[in-house]
């Protein structure tokens, strides 16, 4: 897995008397938010709180602590037994990974986001509203370049790491693709979807 990354700086702790009248599955998303772990063990000793539980939008505690990089938080949201990785929100029907792979490439976060997603057992072939998985998300990788005789590419440096979470990508959907089974679901991309990067041909 990727080095962790710092988190970003959390927004100033909610008003006490606010967070002492809300329910356990407001502070799970509070505390998703805003990193705060010890807010996230209050809400996870609460025997009514849903890990799941999913707001207006749709949008779960997972889906919040990759929306702001809450970092520290993630890991305990991924570890808990009733956690679902694959949920879809509302509006997009975007799951956690969507939009962990949309996160900027700065000190290796989507990267780490990404990992961390798909080690739990994220699905990468399922789609959002607009039918892309979240390799689709990505940039296209650069054509390579010819200088003299060797076949240089723009990805060779990878300064935003896209080609390595896209190659993290690739390696989580050969593996779903091979355990796939069951019924059929229209938001998951079937096998002449997935593109092998070794199943295409080099200049």
């Amino acid at each position: 897995m990727a080095h962790i990354p710092p988190a970003r700086a959390p927004p100033p702790p909610a008003d006490g008397e606010e967070e002492e009248g809300a329910s356990a599955n407001e502070r799970l998303l509070s505390a998703a938010k805003t990193d705060n772990e010890e807010l996230l063990e209050a809400a996870f000793a609460d025997p009514s709180v849903n890990v799941n539980h999913q707001d207006g939008l749709g949008n779960t505690a997972l889906h919040y602590a990759i929306i702001h990089a809450s970092t520290s938080v993630l890991e305990h949201i991924l570890c808990h037994d009733e956690c679902d990785v694959d949920l879809q929100n509302k509006l997009q029907r975007e799951t956690p990974l969507h939009l962990a792979t949309e996160e900027d490439g700065r000190d290796g976060l989507r990267l780490y986001l990404v990992e961390s997603l798909t080690e739990a057992g994220a699905n990468p072939l399922i789609k959002n509203k607009h039918g892309l998985r979240p390799i689709d998300l990505l940039p296209p990788p650069a054509p390579p370049r010819r200088r003299g005789t060797q076949l240089e590419s723009d990805n060779d440096s990878d300064l935003d790491g896209t080609e390595a979470v896209r190659a993290a990508l690739r390696r989580a959907e050969a593996e779903h693709a091979m355990t796939a089974g069951g019924p059929g679901n229209d938001d998951i991309a079937s096998d002449d979807d997935i593109i092998d990067a070794d199943d295409i041909a080099s200049d």
